[in-house]
């Protein structure tokens, strides 16, 4: 607790971060995309720096392939927001500076995995894992 508001550890970040709705949800993201879908510790930015348009934006995670490129995009949200248009334009701002394959967006109700092929946005059925992952960036 700090102030009176309760934190989490963020092991990723290795420091204690305030336990928001969104920081709920990324964080049980961050452990299915590191324990689940098998994608390394070391390959995952948490509020990663992104240049939108000449203004500074943070993503809230970017995973990388293992040649340091960005693979995947994910977007946080409460669970009391709606994963709309506003926020899929969101995801696609970051899309625009980092051109990642995939879009991640989850407000822990709902998960969205988006795959982006020739400019083309795609919804998949599943999450796939970084094997997967890593493998469609080089086919």
């Amino acid at each position: 607790m700090q102030e009176g508001r309760p934190q989490v550890f963020d092991p990723l970040r290795r420091r204690f971060v305030a336990l928001t709705p969104e920081e709920e949800v990324r964080q049980k993201l961050l452990y299915h995309l590191v324990e689940q879908l098998q994608v390394p510790a070391g390959l995952v930015a948490v509020e990663y720096s992104v240049k939108v348009n000449g203004l500074d934006k943070r993503a809230d995670v970017v995973v990388f392939d293992t040649e340091g490129r960005p693979l995947m995009v994910v977007e946080c949200k409460a669970p009391t927001v709606a994963l709309d248009q506003t926020v899929l334009d969101q995801a696609l701002r970051y899309h625009s500076a980092l051109k990642p394959k995939y879009l991640l967006l989850s407000n822990g109700v709902a998960t969205y995995c988006l795959k982006v092929t020739n400019g083309a946005v795609q919804a998949m059925e599943y999450l796939p894992d970084f094997a997967e992952m890593q493998s469609s960036v080089s086919a």
